[in-house]
């Protein structure tokens, strides 16, 4: 369910969601610093279900400029991405 522009989320929350997420996808526990790519786990199918996913869960529209592969390269840096893209605060 998409947060609300008005429903601000934490570093911690935003990581969780992403955790969860590939989680749930991969049945692996990930790190919020492992490079998700150089494992071999993430196929280009499921990075672009990781980007569909950050654009509803968090409200934040990816633009062409954003799909560069370090901003999903690691839950940490798909985290800067929606905390930058500006739906979500680090409170």
């Amino acid at each position: 369910m998409p947060e609300s522009a008005s429903e601000h989320l934490t570093t911690a929350a935003i990581e969780q969601r992403l955790l969860g997420f590939l989680l749930e996808r991969t049945k692996i526990e990930w790190e919020v610093g492992q490079d998700l790519f150089d494992t071999g786990v993430v196929s280009s199918l499921l990075a672009m279900e990781l980007v569909v996913f950050v654009e509803k869960t968090f409200d934040v529209a990816v633009e062409r400029e954003d799909l560069a592969l370090h901003n999903f390269r690691t839950v940490r840096a798909m985290t800067d991405l929606v905390l930058r893209l500006g739906k979500a605060t680090d409170a």
